[in-house]
């Protein structure tokens, strides 16, 4: 079964979005905007795209935003909307890392849905002040981790939940790239310069910006929740404010072991997120770069390759599975069905029906988590690699 792919098709007109961040020059803006659309689920309708007001403006122009509804602040357009009889029902946040807290913030206490870029916060004291507003507010609170929307990982959770694997012992994930292998932040790189940046993109570098990533993958799949880790975060480049390698050992609570390395300096890698699992009876490794495909084995059998659509495929993949078998489906898919489900929980949240329980997305406790992920990680490299506990 497909996912829904029209708002006609599913009964509802679009849904009124708004978006912080994202303007020209902006890569993830983009892919946002893509992704709310994959679906026909959203439309955007107002803006405030960058933190200078005149380039927002131009930005808001370029998309095709009303005058009226372009902003030159967040703060403006959380008041300006939630006056309005036709206002944005959501927001997407896809600003640096230090700008998600104060946006998030304003836009539930405005009554708005929140739709959220990773990290959630920078802080863990700000991850826990918004995970309290959510629950005051009741407001659907959406972290846009978008490899948890891939239909093949999809499966593989549903693999680990059937006890397809048995207990699980082992979980390894790894996340190496290799664009900061030299010191891009100088060369006025926009993405570089931010995600490099601690007042920006926080106290963690490659552990915040993909470290998150690979650790948010692992927790999906296998729904283990991590006891404590030891990290050693490595900063290779000369000058560079933020780590660029991370390499952690892993404990989970009821006994599995772990490791997870992420690098934004290993040379020869483009975007190489994998994961495997290992339990009593089997294991899973899943890649990024070949999204379609799941390998397989039990214990004493041969290895199977299982693909989206293919005969092994699970109704969870089919779920969210848009296209024939054989085609690729990847990273701008996983955003949209990050969107089509938030799109179904805001549905239920604004009618007061119960959310289905096949709609899943990574949520305010999700984020929280992973802030909790970092701060361990930085608090255990601080201390020269010891083992330290989740707070």
């Amino acid at each position: 079964m497909a996912i829904e792919a029209s708002n006609e098709s599913a009964g509802h007109r679009r849904i009124r979005l708004g978006m912080v961040g994202g303007g020209q020059g902006a890569f993830i803006g983009a892919v946002h905007r893509i992704a709310a659309r994959i679906d026909d689920q959203f439309e955007l309708v107002a803006g405030a795209l960058a933190s200078d007001s005149i380039r927002a403006k131009a930005s808001a122009k370029d998309l095709g935003i009303a005058d009226d509804r372009a902003y030159g602040s967040f703060e403006e357009m959380a008041k300006a909307e939630a006056a309005r009889s036709d206002g944005i029902e959501a927001v997407s946040i896809v600003t640096p890392n230090h700008m998600h807290s104060p946006v998030a913030k304003a836009f539930l206490e405005a009554g708005i849905h929140v739709i959220c870029d990773k990290p959630l916060t920078t802080t863990v004291a700000e991850a826990e002040e918004l995970v309290a507003l959510v629950r005051k507010t009741g407001r659907v609170f959406v972290v846009t981790h978008n490899y948890t929307g891939y239909p093949m990982v999809r499966q593989a959770r549903a693999m680990v939940a059937n006890g397809d694997l048995g207990e699980i012992r082992l979980v390894q994930a790894e996340y190496p790239q290799d664009w900061l292998t030299e010191r891009l932040e100088t060369s006025g790189q926009k993405q570089a310069a931010w995600r490099t940046d601690p007042a920006r993109s926080g106290a963690g570098g490659c552990i915040g910006d993909i470290g998150t990533h690979a650790y948010n993958l692992a927790c999906f799949v296998t729904g283990l929740e991590l006891d404590e880790l030891l990290a050693q975060l490595s900063t290779f480049v000369e000058g560079r404010l933020l780590d660029d390698d991370v390499q952690i050992l892993l404990r989970w609570k009821g006994g599995a072991k772990g490791m997870l390395w992420a690098s934004q300096v290993a040379v020869g890698n483009e975007n190489g997120l994998t994961l495997r699992v290992y339990g009593s009876k089997g294991g899973l490794e899943w890649a990024q770069e070949n999204p379609n495909h799941l390998w397989f084995t039990l214990h004493g059998r041969p290895k199977q390759f299982l693909t989206r659509g293919g005969a092994g495929a699970l109704v969870e993949a089919g779920r969210v599975t848009r296209i024939p078998s054989g085609h690729p489906e990847g990273y701008l898919e996983g955003f949209a069905t990050i969107y089509a489900e938030a799109a179904r929980a805001i549905r239920a949240a604004e009618t007061g029906r119960k959310q289905d329980l096949a709609v899943i997305f990574p949520t305010i406790e999700d984020g929280l988590a992973g802030v909790k992920f970092i701060d361990a990680a930085l608090r255990s490299s601080a201390s020269n690699g010891a083992w330290v506990r989740i707070r």
